[in-house]
């Protein structure tokens, strides 16, 4: 019994790299073998059996909270990964991380993405694991559990909470949050009044679970399968559904293969995985946060995200999803026309087959494996596309030097080739002091333009790139206004808007420089985002705007002002990318 308490190997007075199971990664106490017998007793106060302890111990992150109904399933997707684990011979521990709630965070839950990075990559290094499973749906959560986990560079798998089921409204089928924007842009509008918005209200969202359209939530799921990291068919069943739980209980039983062959997250996470996230991502019509989000988690394994190349891509890769806001159809459809395989299947093409994937297979058998296509249409043929390129547009221009994106098959035809004036908001609080005022300066051929919104300006880049439309053209009628920011915008939210200007305005980028009164030129089919003004005049603005970089007053604020990132690198931490566990 005492030679089960000694260290194999030791360096340091801890466990060598490789070392399994509750012999990893011991307390350094300068007595490794007093270090496993204190683990073990403390443990074995739980109930725990030598038995129990000598089995591959699979980590469970549980990213349950009150906050985040996305994650309502929680305590049923536990119980069933813990149900897999141990029939695949694994010992599953659950620990709990910081959980984000998109629409209870503030002042954005992008602001906390790299917190719960950070929390996640060192839970999964401070305790002795062989394998973790990551659970996580809502928009921040998946990203921050990837980029975590590639930091932590341990077998890895993710298994998402699943989107929630459609509802229904007066007979017409409805679902968040695409329609929460749709109807309360009608509201606006004095289309519809009080009582049926409130009524709305209540059908918008029947069941616990992400948003059931192409929202960041489920453009992250279905990139994360393309990239390797769930099981085949984990990106689409609903939260509530047996097929959700199925996929957690063999989620639970890959792990411990995934720990017994030591298929570590970095032999998964290669260039040919994101090329195949990045074709996934513009044939979905996906969220453009999600070009955000996998820059982040490449940029932890030392990947840089071309955004030319995928520009250049969208030219050859069609929309082919079905789903709002893109197109008409909900996730739980979705799941029903086959999920991903029926989508990667029709992408084969475009694909870079030999990417190997969680299950020690190769994306290309995979699919392979996923049987044979059957009529459905909510995946269409590459023939007969939604829209004829990727969702995804990337912009240049003297406006935006480091680039801006806008998601052009959520945009109005009509606007993506536009030039007009520009009306300015300074920040959040003189768009929400003006944009009801009935007497703004505005037409339904200006271009609005809004300032200070971006990593550092936010701070964490909100959601507020989807701009209202002014109250005053709301109730004319007008739909659609071209909008440009150094924000972000849902991936439920449609419209001809410009995201991720970069440089952002905070940090003195042109933007900045925007008076009223001039004159922008959006040209999509150029990739052009300029303001017209002759290069001195932009030149002496520029100097003029100038500024510090903002300090933070102190904690994780000071924090994340200090190190974040712009959009094109990923708004993440200058000092988290790249990093091998050694140098951290």
């Amino acid at each position: 019994m005492a030679d089960d308490n000694k260290e194999e190997a030791t360096e340091g007075g801890q466990a060598a790299p490789g070392t399994p199971g509750f012999r990893r990664g011991l307390t350094n106490y300068g007595d490794a073998g007093f270090s496993l017998f204190l683990r073990k007793a403390f443990i074995k106060g739980a109930g725990f059996t030598d038995h129990a302890l000598d089995r591959p111990v699979i980590g469970i992150a549980n990213t349950g909270s009150s906050y985040n109904p996305c994650h309502g399933n929680m305590p049923q997707l536990i119980e069933a990964v813990r149900r897999g684990v141990m029939l695949a011979g694994g010992l599953p521990m659950e620990f709990p991380t910081i959980s984000i709630g998109e629409s209870f965070a503030q002042p954005t839950s992008m602001y906390l993405r790299n917190l719960m990075s950070m929390d996640t990559e060192e839970m999964i290094r401070a305790q002795p694991m062989d394998a973790v499973v990551l659970i996580g749906g809502c928009d921040k959560t998946v990203p921050a559990q990837l980029m975590g986990a590639a930091s932590a560079k341990l077998p890895s798998i993710q298994l998402i909470t699943g989107a929630m089921l459609a509802g229904s409204h007066r007979g017409e089928v409805v679902g968040a949050c695409t329609d929460c924007r749709r109807y309360w842009g009608r509201y606006r509008a004095e289309e519809i009044d009080a009582a049926e918005i409130g009524a709305v209200n209540n059908r918008l969202v029947p069941s616990v679970g992400s948003c059931s359209v192409m929202g960041t939530a489920s453009t992250m799921a279905c990139l994360a399968e393309a990239l390797g990291m769930t099981v085949p068919g984990g990106a689409s069943p609903p939260a509530v559904t047996s097929d959700r739980m199925r996929v957690a209980e063999e989620t639970g039983a890959q792990a411990v293969r995934m720990a017994r062959e030591r298929l570590t997250i970095d032999r998964i996470l290669t260039a040919d995985a994101f090329h195949n996230a990045m074709t996934v991502l513009l044939a979905i019509g996906g969220s453009t946060n999600g070009i955000v989000h996998l820059t982040a988690i490449a940029g932890r394994v030392g990947i840089k995200i071309d955004l030319e190349e995928l520009d250049r891509m969208g030219r050859e890769t069609p929309v082919l999803l079905d789903l709002k806001p893109s197109g008409q159809h909900y996730m739980e459809h979705f799941h029903a026309a086959g999920g991903m395989a029926t989508l990667l299947r029709e992408l084969k093409p475009l694909l870079r087959l030999d990417a190997l994937t969680v299950t020690g297979r190769t994306l290309g058998e995979e699919i392979d494996a996923a049987g044979p296509a059957f009529v459905q249409d909510v995946v269409r043929p590459m023939s007969d596309p939604i829209y004829p390129e990727g969702g995804i547009a990337f912009l240049r221009g003297n406006l935006a030097p480091g680039g801006a994106i806008i998601k052009q098959s959520a945009a109005s035809p009509a606007l993506m080739e536009h030039e007009g004036r520009a009306v300015v908001f300074e920040n959040l609080e003189d768009l929400a002091r003006r944009i009801d005022d009935p007497d703004l300066d505005v037409a339904a051929d200006d271009v609005l333009v809004l300032k200070n919104i971006g990593p550092v300006g936010g701070p964490g880049m909100p959601e507020a790139g989807y701009i209202p439309i002014p109250k005053r053209l709301a109730l004319q009628g007008v739909k659609d206004i071209v909008r440009i920011s150094d924000g972000r915008m849902s991936g439920t939210a449609f419209g001809t808007i410009v995201l991720h200007v970069t440089p952002e305005s905070a940090l003195g980028g042109p933007l900045a420089c925007v008076r009223d009164g001039d004159r922008i030129r959006l040209s999509v089919a150029k990739r052009e985002i300029s303001l017209l003004v002759g290069d001195d005049e932009m030149a002496r603005r520029l100097a003029a705007c100038a500024v510090p970089r903002p300090q933070g007053r102190r904690g994780y604020q000071r924090l994340f002002l200090k190190s974040v990132t712009q959009a094109d690198e990923g708004v993440d931490f200058d000092f988290l990318q790249g990093q091998p566990p050694e140098a951290c």
